[in-house]
């Protein structure tokens, strides 16, 4: 009988092991338009939220109190979901996840106009050597006119404001609703590149796309039940295992091979992300940051 810390442990490692692949299978269906790929992260993300609904839900599972907010978490989580979608099929894949490790500091910024939070000296010196850590990354990347490096850092920004209005939802919302809202809008939102001409996949191809959904639905469940069993702060850093898979997927199937900037960026990120989580647990503040949630 595993303890409760273990069973938090093994749901974060499965939760990082699904994003992992989820981010696997978006860089490889560079094939299909971004538009067809969203439709099957959407519809295929609302499976597994089905067999959460309360019985007595059925038929008003919808209902809620605060459309506005639900309204503004589901387009930023479109803006952060595309942006990243984009940055996976055009970046190195270690890269795209070193970048998005910054998540928190831009929550750490958001957090102070939207819920008038203090950030002490700590915080802010984290902040910085966390912003220090990107421009390694994306150096020299803007120098060199890659636009692309912007994505990664539309898909944080993105995230953080999410983050912030879960925060703001979950006082009265199930879980299960705030994730339901955003897969659907997803897949609505997706319908609307129907006229670019999508691609009739193969099984295989249908198999894999389908799988793009229901990893990232399973994969915030799980991250759900991580935090639900075990102390944040020990299952957390957990989440970094998630560049080591990005390193090893990117140089075995494109053969990308990190360099020094990216490899010293990164620990810069992770190092600033850790700092500002370990002040948020001592101040008694939950942060939790669900990759697409």
């Amino acid at each position: 009988m595993l303890s409760k810390n273990q069973l938090g442990f093994f749901y974060m490692f499965i939760s990082v092991c699904a994003f992992s692949l989820m981010d696997l299978i978006v860089k490889w269906s560079d094939d299909y338009p971004v538009g067809q790929v969203l439709f099957f992260r959407g519809f295929c993300g609302i499976i597994p939220i089905l067999f959460l609904i309360p019985k007595d839900r059925y038929f008003n599972f919808f209902k809620t109190t605060r459309p506005l907010l639900h309204f503004k978490r589901c387009l930023a989580g479109l803006i952060a979901l595309v942006s990243i979608f984009v940055a996976l099929r055009n970046l190195p894949l270690a890269t795209v996840v070193s970048i998005s490790f910054a998540a928190p500091i831009f929550i750490t910024i958001f957090s102070i106009f939207l819920l008038d939070e203090k950030v002490g000296v700590y915080r802010w010196m984290a902040v910085l050597v966390g912003f220090l850590g990107i421009i390694f990354i994306t150096e020299p990347g803007f120098s060199a006119l890659n636009l692309y490096y912007i994505y990664p850092i539309i898909f944080c920004l993105g995230l953080s404001y999410v983050a912030i209005a879960i925060r703001k939802l979950s006082t009265t919302e199930p879980p299960w609703l705030i994730s339901f809202f955003f897969s659907f809008s997803i897949m609505l939102l997706s319908l609307l590149s129907f006229y670019q001409g999508w691609i009739l996949p193969s099984l295989i191809d249908l198999f894999l796309l389908s799988m793009i959904g229901i990893l990232g639905g399973l994969a915030n469940l799980w991250l759900s039940q991580s935090y639900k069993y075990s102390e944040v702060s020990l299952v957390s850093p957990l989440k970094y295992l998630g560049l080591v898979f990005a390193i090893i997927f990117g140089y075995f199937i494109w053969n990308e091979i990190p360099t020094a900037k990216t490899l010293l960026g990164s620990l810069l990120v992770i190092m600033s992300s850790i700092v500002i989580f370990r002040r948020e647990m001592y101040l008694k503040k939950k942060l939790s940051v669900s990759r697409h949630e």
